[in-house]
């Protein structure tokens, strides 16, 4: 965002891509996701994805502090709300270790919890995408709940992938298991349609 406040500033606005803050920026970002989606291989999903508001909280402090963004009171509700969760998720949660192998997940896609945790899950992103698409409801709520739907299957998605490529890495081949593939188009596609 600095970057293309500071482009915006210029008389003369070049593209994004052309400023060496904003590829800093992006690679920045993008290693940070290679860590996350590399703690998901060594750290139970329950601690990693609640760790994410790490980041959400940091870019409020960094936006305040560089960028003079206000923080309004709802924000530190919100980030108040969003620590105390990460520590009562990391706190309160089992520390078993678990290897993910993909005869694991395939048994685990097929166990009876997760398809009908899959089956709701559907049937509220259909109710939901109907509200948002053909009635117009845009309020935020629909919104966040639709990116939070398909952000928790992502979470299964990217545990499953990491899982497999940290045991074959460890000597065990996962990568020749068709599930491998299927979890890694899971994962492209419910990250592109959060984007979306």
């Amino acid at each position: 965002k600095c970057a293309h406040l500071r482009l915006a500033c210029q008389t003369d606005p070049k593209p994004c891509y052309t400023s060496k803050l904003w590829w800093c920026g992006i690679l920045l970002l993008g290693l940070g996701e290679v860590g996350n989606f590399t703690a998901y291989g060594f750290a139970p999903a329950a601690l990693v994805a609640p760790l994410g508001c790490v980041s959400v909280i940091g870019s409020a402090f960094i936006s305040g502090l560089f960028l003079k963004e206000t923080m309004r009171a709802a924000d530190i509700l919100g980030g108040t709300l969003a620590v105390v969760g990460t520590y009562l998720l990391v706190t309160f949660t089992p520390n078993v270790p678990q290897e993910i192998t993909a005869k694991k997940v395939q048994n685990y896609l097929v166990s009876w919890p997760f398809v009908i945790y899959v089956i709701i899950e559907i049937i509220t992103f259909c109710i939901l995408l109907y509200f948002y698409k053909r009635k117009a409801v845009k309020h935020i709520v629909v919104l966040l709940m639709l990116v939070a739907l398909l952000a928790s299957l992502m979470v299964i998605a990217v545990k499953a992938v990491a899982g497999m490529i940290t045991h074959s890495v460890k000597g065990k081949m996962q990568l020749a298991y068709p599930v491998f593939y299927i979890m890694c188009i899971l994962m492209a596609a419910t990250c592109a349609f959060q984007v979306k």
